[in-house]
């Protein structure tokens, strides 16, 4: 393929993922006679999949659950990491404003990255009477005896963000919100070839062990890379498990055993200014080694501005309205869509100044 061809790819994704915001953006004010909730930063549908007959509701869940009225009721959400990490702590807080703002007692409990802790989490909120569950999965697997606790009692399961793989819509859980994160992988691949005039040698900052989210948004990468016939040579990989500690650490010691790195992917913004904080201990300056990580906080959007970062492609964080929405669309008989697909945008050297109040 022709190489101005291939770099040009990624103002064209940029034009894409913009129309796509726009049409879902009129879409939803069409099908709802209203502007879409809250402002430019709020999470927009892109695309959903059925999971068949109309999508999944309470006389269809599981063989059936009591309908519930959201305003009479105790609904439980399960965080799984600490709020440490910008996009947590922004997850908790928008679960907690839909609520708020709909009148809807909540409880909320956090697992700090503790599987045994994130089951016996969900198991206590039934115990307490929660009658409906918002979860954010720390693994994609493993949480069997939670699921379980919440099909022996009638308490369905909205799950966001990391998806349960291996599990059953509408059976094991109501459906599922998140990012694409394959493609997100594949922008943050054309961001990179872009940054680095495609060529260089690149190390992998990958995200933890035993999510969907880290399997994709590889995946995504090194898909694109091949699909576009890329002369970036991918030289290290290494577990950072999501954190800046070890984003730091581990970039310490990749570009120690790989001097010729030019150019960082990092699965998320965390390791990626954990990345930055290791070259610049190394004595790097800001464009030395290009970064291209995944999220939208307003570390790393500040981090384009400043020239550590050469591109950030967005995970929207802020799944309060639409998994609330889909509560209510479970219960009034509408139906919930297996999978909502939610679109991200990006943010570039072009654009990062004006869209780093929008970052979280």
């Amino acid at each position: 393929m022709d190489r101005s061809r291939r770099l040009g790819r990624t103002s064209g994704a940029a034009v894409v993922a913009l129309l796509l915001l726009s049409v879902s953006a009129c879409t939803k004010s069409a099908d709802s006679g209203t502007q879409p909730v809250g402002s430019a930063a709020e999470q927009q549908v892109q695309a959903t999949a059925s999971a068949g007959d109309g999508g999944c509701t309470a006389e269809r869940y599981n063989g059936g659950v009591p309908k519930q009225d959201l305003g009479s009721i105790t609904v439980g959400f399960a965080q799984s990491e600490k709020e440490a990490n910008p996009f947590r702590i922004t997850e908790t807080e928008s679960i907690k404003a839909a609520a708020a703002e709909r009148g809807i007692n909540l409880i909320t409990t956090n697992a700090q990255s503790d599987l045994n802790k994130e089951i016996a989490d969900i198991q206590s909120m039934i115990a307490q009477g929660a009658k409906a569950l918002i979860i954010s999965p720390l693994n994609s697997e493993g949480l069997d005896p939670a699921l379980k606790a919440a099909q022996d009692a009638k308490v369905p399961i909205m799950t966001i963000d990391r998806l349960l793989t291996s599990k059953t819509a509408c059976v094991d859980y109501i459906g599922w919100i998140g990012s694409d994160f394959v493609e997100q992988g594949k922008r943050a691949a054309d961001a990179l070839m872009q940054a680095t005039g495609d060529r260089g040698e690149v190390a992998i900052l990958l995200g933890a062990s035993g999510v969907n989210v880290t399997v994709d948004r590889t995946k995504g990468f090194k898909d694109q890379l091949a699909a576009e016939n890329s002369d970036l040579k991918v030289v290290a990989e290494q577990t950072a498990d999501f954190t800046r500690e070890k984003g730091r650490t581990v970039t310490e010691q990749l570009i120690s055993a790989n001097p010729g790195i030019t150019a960082i992917y990092a699965e998320n913004d965390e390791m990626a200014l954990g990345a930055v904080a290791a070259l610049r201990a190394a004595g790097k300056s800001p464009g030395d080694v290009k970064i291209v990580t995944i999220d939208g906080t307003k570390g790393a959007v500040q981090g384009v501005v400043d020239g550590w970062i050469s591109g950030v492609i967005e995970s929207n964080p802020r799944f309060g309205p639409l998994a609330f929405q889909a509560l209510e669309d479970f219960y009034s008989g509408k139906g919930v869509p297996a999978k909502t697909i939610i679109s991200d945008k990006e943010y570039t050297t072009v654009n990062a100044s004006a869209e780093l109040a929008n970052a979280y």
